[in-house]
């Protein structure tokens, strides 16, 4: 199966979470087509100065690849400035924001995965 880009359906939310500005969610698969064992398979994108606001996890795990743009990522307590290539694994019951503190766009993969 083949997906093309011009067929994700693509979500922009206003202050995602109490972040500040626009995420932009390109869906990569439906929770159909990850068997039901997550939500969440997408690209987001973060303009300069966006963010998704503090959030916890029950019941699921999150993690962020980063495919461009620099950003700053809180957890547990700590604040880690992520760069391209850098992965986050946020577990059930913990928290995490992020923003884009860049001068370009922040593109990640996201992906949430239920751990029952």
């Amino acid at each position: 199966m083949i997906m093309r880009k011009s067929s994700y359906p693509v979500q922009r939310n206003e202050k995602m979470r109490g972040g500040d500005g626009v995420a932009v969610v390109e869906s990569l698969l439906t929770p159909a087509q990850l068997y039901d064992k997550g939500r969440l398979f997408a690209k987001i994108t973060l303009e300069p100065g966006s963010s998704i606001g503090y959030h916890v996890h029950e019941g699921e795990m999150e993690t962020f690849f980063v495919i461009s743009g620099k950003a700053e990522f809180f957890e547990k307590g700590e604040t880690a400035i992520l760069s391209p290539g850098d992965a986050t694994l946020t577990q059930s019951g913990d928290g995490h924001s992020i923003k884009n503190i860049g001068e370009t766009p922040l593109e990640l993969i996201a992906l949430i995965l239920f751990n029952t």
